[in-house]
Order: structure tokens, then sequence, then C-alpha cells
């Protein structure tokens, strides 16, 4: 999928997505990248070894992993089942139920103002986007996750 670098270069990347989410996050991303909306990279799991917390450091827009929830191991999450994306996870960290942030390196964005390229906001082209196919943003839990959007609100 090709999308915009904070290089202000176009790129190509790759998601690995649910057979019924594959339209929904065409038309997401398409939205994303006519907007000129950046994303740092976009690489399947495979290429962390399924390391989420490698791969969040690494600030990689990603969707499927075969795993439980970040900070809550009793749970399975929603990218196991292949509906679920995070992106720029520095830009847009999670902070989970013991108040850990997610990535570490993504502290400093915890405060979302001013607005900085890659960051998504409530009212930002990516939550519209999403908004529009039925998906929930986890920018708005109580625990807040600012990467993560998912068909059904986990």
């Amino acid at each position: 999928m090709n999308h915009w670098g904070f290089d202000g270069k176009v790129h190509q990347g790759e998601l690995v997505v649910h057979r019924d989410a594959v339209e929904p996050l065409l038309r997401v991303f398409g939205k994303a990248f006519e907007a000129r909306f950046p994303i740092r990279r976009m690489r399947v799991m495979a290429a962390y070894g399924g390391d989420d917390d490698r791969a969040m450091a690494d600030d990689n827009t990603s969707a499927f992993n075969c795993r439980q929830v970040t900070g809550d191991p009793g749970r399975r999450s929603r990218h196991a089942w292949g509906d679920a994306v995070d992106i720029n996870p520095v830009e847009n960290p999670y902070v989970d139920i013991h108040g850990t942030i997610h990535p570490a390196n993504g502290r400093s964005h915890l405060d979302r103002e001013p607005d900085r390229p890659g960051t998504i906001h409530a009212d930002s082209v990516l939550t519209s986007a999403f908004r529009a196919e039925g998906w929930y943003w986890g920018g708005r839990w109580s625990n807040p996750d600012y990467q993560h959007f998912s068909a059904d609100g986990a």
C-alpha cells in the first residue's frame, strides 16, 4: 500500500488483515494518502518476529499479529483476528491499565498539543475516515490507545 512518509515522499508498505477489513482499510488509507498523512513505516509483523514491543518502538504501522492485548496478557488482541490497526505508535502511544506507556519512546507524544505530523486526534482525517467505515478509535478510551483502530471497538 502506498503511503506518504515523514520525508514527504511516497513509500510502499504492507498490512495483513482479515478479508472483511480489506475494502474498509483501502478506503481509509486512500483518504489518508489524499491528505498526505505521514506514516513512518508499514511492515508486516513477521519483520519483527511478531514482537509488538519491537514494532511499536520502531514506529511501525501494523495490523494482523496473533498476540495478547498489550499490558493485559489474559485477553487476545483484536489484532489476532485481523480487524485492528495500529498507526504510528511512537506519535500515538498507548497507556495500558497499569499506566505503562507503549512504546516507551512515545512518552513525549502523550502531550497531544500542538498537533504534530503523524499524530491522530479526534478530528483528524484518520478518525473521520475510520468512523465513516464503522471502526472505533482507542484514543477515546479511559486508558487511551491513540494508535489503535478496530472494527468492533476492542
